[in-house]
């Protein structure tokens, strides 16, 4: 598979998750031959993917991850996930660190997932992100010397809510505000898709600090919303 067809599959895959435009996506890769071993027992694999660059506070890069495509395109079960086990891995230093869309300094949004956070800028796209990958990565995400204001980006299940629950804690004794968003579905991508940008922007824009709306989210969502 060429560079030109494989960047045309991992686009096809975000798009069909409703994410497009890619707001400063320069932490995402995609490599047509990325191995994938199911255990230690069975045979390498090789699959297309998207690569995720997991950096630091400084801009270090200290792990990647890894989500494995399905060249035979899209379905409703796998969202254009590879038909393996386990399509997403990550590596690396992980704890504390994140998957980044901008570069914070008083204000971030930070989530669990790459599609939750890229689903969010859509709707605010100079909104700088952080994905930390797991909810328990999440609690632990270390945050900005400069930072002054979180949004929370929680997905909506148990380990969500004790994300949040503890990030809030932390960033409030570093006195950071923090605001906790909720997805109406299991997360804000399945919410992107299922009502569509202008809602996600009109639900959003009411859970924003009214300044924010003004600096970060893109107008025309939030004028249609």
């Amino acid at each position: 598979m060429s560079q030109p067809m494989m960047r045309t599959l991992a686009e096809t895959y975000l798009r069909n998750r409703g994410i497009t435009p890619l707001h400063e996506a320069g932490a995402l890769r995609f490599h047509p031959r990325c191995y994938y071993r199911p255990d230690d027992y069975s045979p390498t694999e090789i699959w297309p993917a998207m690569i995720a660059r997991v950096t630091d506070l400084d801009g270090r890069i200290t792990g990647a991850h890894r989500t494995w495509l399905n060249p035979a395109g899209f379905d409703l079960v796998r969202l254009g996930k590879a038909p393996i086990d386990t399509p997403r891995r990550a590596m690396g230093d992980l704890l504390g660190n994140a998957v980044r869309f901008g570069v914070a300094t008083d204000v971030l949004a930070a989530g669990e997932g790459i599609e939750t956070m890229l689903s969010l800028r859509c709707v605010l796209p100079t909104l700088p992100m952080a994905a930390a990958l797991s909810a328990n990565h999440l609690a632990a995400l270390l945050l900005p010397p400069t930072l002054r204001r979180l949004y929370i980006a929680r997905d909506n299940d148990a380990a969500g809510d004790g994300a949040a629950i503890a990030l809030t804690e932390r960033a409030r004794s570093a006195g950071v505000e923090a605001i906790t968003w909720t997805p109406r579905r299991g997360d804000f991508n399945e919410d992107l898709r299922g009502i569509g940008v202008d809602v996600l922007a009109a639900a959003l824009r009411i859970e924003l600090i009214p300044q924010d709306v003004a600096r970060f989210m893109h107008v025309d969502a939030a004028e249609t919303g």
